[in-house]
């Protein structure tokens, strides 16, 4: 039988009991909450569909180990809007107005159980439009600490230079995204299909860049997140018009 105190590491709020979860919440140990965004899209010839949520969650997962016990991550929005993805079938997608809908339940679910620090760490170019369109009213209404951000925006400059051949970022299953998965799920890569494929930049990816900027970006969204549990970041709450 697993104790509570062995379990006060767990990062992933879906893996905790009722029980688990309240008791960590009543003793003020948990500050602050990531929510993934991200999509199940295809993603050219040579890469799994699940990419953009499973490495949004990978780097959530890591940023709330390196920050225990005070940050968990919720549930990921695992289906992005990616209209314009579905020629290919297999992709999945909602509309704007219904994904956002989801959105602003899930981060109002996450305050209702009494995070005030909330990071929607975004993992989908898709997403990101519908979300800067409406942030402001997010946050008028819910009046907390409440941020989006895409984690790739997390990499610094130096590093993207270091180890991007091609400079694109975050680009759509091309050298940074597939580096990304050679470091951290190699088997969500066919590399016979990369090899035969039209596009070639994602010839250009390696594990090795992959795990460096891995490193450098998680680093930075946990810099940032303590940020915000620390009173370094906090999100301007836009007025109301008179």
């Amino acid at each position: 039988q697993i104790s509570m105190s062995e379990k006060q590491h767990e990062v992933l709020l879906h893996k905790h009991t009722r029980r688990e979860f309240r008791q960590r919440m009543q003793l003020g140990e948990l500050k602050a909450c990531i929510i993934p965004t991200a999509a199940i899209e295809q993603h050219l010839e040579h890469l799994a569909i699940e990419h953009d949520t499973r490495s949004c969650l990978h780097i959530s997962t890591l940023v709330a180990d390196r920050l225990a016990p005070q940050v968990i991550v919720a549930q990921a929005m695992h289906i992005g809007i990616s209209e314009h993805h579905m020629r290919h079938i297999g992709t999945l997608t909602a509309m704007p107005g219904s994904w956002l809908a989801v959105l602003v339940d899930v981060i109002r679910s996450m305050h209702h159980a009494g995070f005030t620090n909330i990071l929607v760490l975004n993992g989908h170019g898709g997403n990101i439009a519908p979300c800067e369109g409406i942030w402001d009213q997010f946050l008028q209404r819910l009046e907390i600490n409440l941020y989006f951000r895409s984690y790739w925006d997390f990499l610094p400059e130096q590093v993207a230079k270091a180890h991007l051949k091609t400079g694109r970022l975050p680009g759509h299953a091309q050298e940074f995204e597939t580096a990304f998965a050679m470091a951290a799920f190699p088997e969500n890569v066919r590399h016979d299909a990369m090899a035969d494929q039209v596009d070639k930049e994602p010839l250009e990816a390696t594990a090795e860049a992959g795990a460096a900027m891995i490193e450098a970006i998680v680093t930075e969204v946990a810099d940032f997140v303590a940020g915000m549990i620390d009173g370094r970041h906090v999100a301007e709450i836009p007025p109301f018009l008179p």
